[in-house]
């Protein structure tokens, strides 16, 4: 099985440093859309201009999982949320039991009547983690079920996770790889590369993704694309592409500095791995090999630099497309001479 359905071609490089990594890569893109190519190049060009490249700062890592059980009333359900929280180190151990590379770091609940919605937060090593989660999660209520009084089962998992949704509390509280990625980009380079202005970037990301994503109703998001540049790397590298979903909820924010642009992008739910269901694959596992992301001695660097990776990649589509768009006609013509033209696998 091999990636040939889908067009894919390596773009970059890109330069990164940050807490994670400190490379120069290039990246996969597997997608049918061949104007993203094009599109993240140009914002991989600006990120080898710059010394220090595109930043890239993972602040936070926990998969997450959530059980719902019903107790008799409120009143018990309210006892049984506050002996859960005091059993926090058993919960811990229950998890530890039955993984290696499966730690719980945190607890959460909401109560609606009589129904308790946990939310059990974990890491799980070089894996995205989405069955790591849900084998844990099934273990805790076992586990909970034989030592609370008065609560039953409900469902192993109680949409307060939340898989492949659009939610507040995913771009709240974050579902996979929190990063934070930034670069200060010169005033020529702004002009020369992007051909527009720290000004009109800036106020474009003010008015499109903030404002005009307010008034869409967007969920804890305000940006041009990051989907797209999610979904090509994805494929590319064997993720579970429909996280996607949570993983384009996220914010861009620019400011114009005396002519001098300064772009980030904040990605709170991106959901990767670099060993699990699709990493055999020949064109994936080579993939992984060339972004040397492959699991190490460290467990869990490998995804934590695919993470960062991913972040970077998306921060340079983020960035081309936001200039484009502010040139009237620019976006339009990439598209139709691109789309034209026969993509090919590289």
């Amino acid at each position: 099985m091999t990636s040939a359905e889908i067009p894919m071609k390596w773009v970059g490089p890109i330069r990164i440093s940050g807490n994670i990594a400190r490379t120069e890569t290039s990246v996969p893109l597997a997608t049918f859309e061949t104007p993203l190519w094009p599109s993240v190049q140009r914002g991989a060009k600006v990120s080898m201009m710059i010394d220090s490249g595109i930043v890239a700062v993972l602040v936070d890592e926990r998969m997450t999982r959530s059980i719902l059980i019903e107790a008799l009333d409120a009143e018990v359900a309210h006892s049984a949320v506050r002996q859960v929280d005091s059993m926090f180190e058993e919960l811990r151990r229950v998890v530890a039991d039955g993984s290696r590379f499966t730690d719980l770091v945190g607890v959460r609940h909401e109560q609606v009547g009589n129904l308790i919605f946990l939310r059990f937060e974990f890491t799980t090593g070089d894996a995205s983690g989405h069955n790591m989660a849900t084998l844990a999660a099934d273990r805790l209520m076992t586990h909970i079920l034989h030592t609370v009084p008065g609560v039953s089962y409900g469902s192993i998992s109680g949409n307060y996770c939340t898989d492949k949704k659009a939610t507040a509390v995913n771009g709240i509280l974050g579902r996979g790889k929190n990063v934070v990625t930034e670069l200060l980009i010169p005033r020529h380079i702004v002009a020369d590369v992007l051909h527009t202005t720290a000004k009109k970037i800036a106020d474009l990301n003010v008015r499109k993704n903030m404002v005009g994503t307010i008034l869409a109703g967007g969920i804890r998001s305000a940006n041009a694309h990051y989907a797209n540049m999610l979904l090509g790397f994805y494929l590319a590298t064997g993720q579970d592409a429909a996280n996607i979903v949570e993983g384009s909820q996220g914010i861009t924010y620019a400011e114009d500095r005396d002519g001098d642009l300064y772009f980030s992008c904040t990605l709170p739910n991106l959901i990767v791995g670099s060993i699990g269901n699709g990493k055999g694959l020949d064109f994936v596992d080579d993939n992984l090999g060339r972004l040397g992301c492959r699991p190490g001695p460290e467990t869990g660097a490998g995804a934590r630099r695919l993470a960062v990776i991913a972040a970077a990649t998306v921060l340079c589509g983020e960035l081309s497309l936001l200039a484009a768009q502010t040139n009237p006609g620019e976006l339009m013509r990439a598209h139709v001479q691109f789309e034209r033209e026969p993509a090919v696998r590289h």
